[in-house]
């Protein structure tokens, strides 16, 4: 996006990308842009859902089967709705989502059923939407930073972990894992944000040009992520770890355990699911 920004512009905007970390965590780089220091950020919803209830509603388990429904969701009116509150609660404003395939389980025996999460520890992202919905399957949801989670599997210290293929690929869990569940439950998106108090002082013009490119670069990286991850599957399926589709026919109890206590806090909830289950 900022070479685009760059090139459209005969080099009047560009873009210093700064590296993951190298700002700090999520929640510092969320403070930089209330404070204006930082004008962008990509921010996981797992982040900006701990803070906000109505976006943590992306967050939700069994939204859509697939990842190539994923990619539909997060365009929906719908879902870029839950966006609205950005401004007032973070001081920062969201033009649209990047995406990651839909998570899956590795464990360190096998598995074969969601049933086998029950008594679990396992290591998930922090989010209160992803803990809620593994203690709801019998698991205890154990928060370890990204880096340590190969060694964590390896040494034992715990039973399993979540996240998406990609992160896993590159992580190689595969290597210290006998089984990978896919429960086609959850899914991490990203959010594009732009600092409100920077926003404001650029011209109209350049707000239309900065969004319009940063929009475009989304749907090529929502793209990209669908159209790879039959190959990641693929990649995994040759290391000779069992990959598992679990059944989803016991899914409806947990679904609505889940959204008696999620509904209260995000009451969009029950609207993205009705937009969910139309694509």
């Amino acid at each position: 996006m900022g070479k685009r920004l760059s090139e459209e512009t005969q080099g009047r905007l560009s873009v210093q990308v700064f590296p993951s970390n190298q700002l700090g965590n999520e929640a510092a780089m969320l403070q930089q842009m209330q404070s204006g220091a930082l004008d962008m950020g990509w921010i996981m919803t797992a982040e900006l859902g701990s803070r906000i209830p109505q976006v943590a509603a992306i967050n939700a388990p069994w939204l859509v089967p697939s990842t190539e429904k994923v990619a539909a969701l997060v365009r929906d009116p719908v879902a870029l709705k839950l966006l609205d509150v950005l401004p007032a609660e973070t001081g920062t404003i969201g033009l649209g989502y990047g995406i990651t395939t839909l998570r899956v389980v590795f464990t360190g025996k096998e598995t074969s059923s969601i049933a086998d999460i029950n008594g679990m520890k396992l290591r998930i992202n922090t989010t209160p939407a992803y803990r809620d919905f593994y203690q709801l399957l019998g698991a205890a949801p154990t928060p370890i930073p990204t880096p340590q989670v190969f060694d964590a599997m390896s040494n034992g210290q715990v039973d399993g972990l979540e996240a998406d293929l990609d992160l896993s690929w590159n992580q190689r869990y595969d290597k210290v894992s006998k089984t990978m569940l896919r429960l086609n439950a959850l899914f991490m998106p990203c959010v594009a944000l732009v600092s409100a108090r920077g926003w404001k002082n650029v011209a109209e013009a350049d707000r239309e040009l900065i969004s319009r490119l940063i929009r475009e670069e989304l749907d090529k990286q929502i793209d990209t992520t669908v159209a790879n991850e039959a190959t990641l599957l693929q990649n995994f399926k040759d290391s000779g770890i069992k990959v598992v589709d679990v059944d989803m026919d016991n899914t409806a109890e947990i679904i609505k355990a889940y959204d008696e206590i999620w509904l209260p806090k995000a009451p969009i909830l029950a609207e993205l699911r009705e937009a969910a289950a139309k694509l």
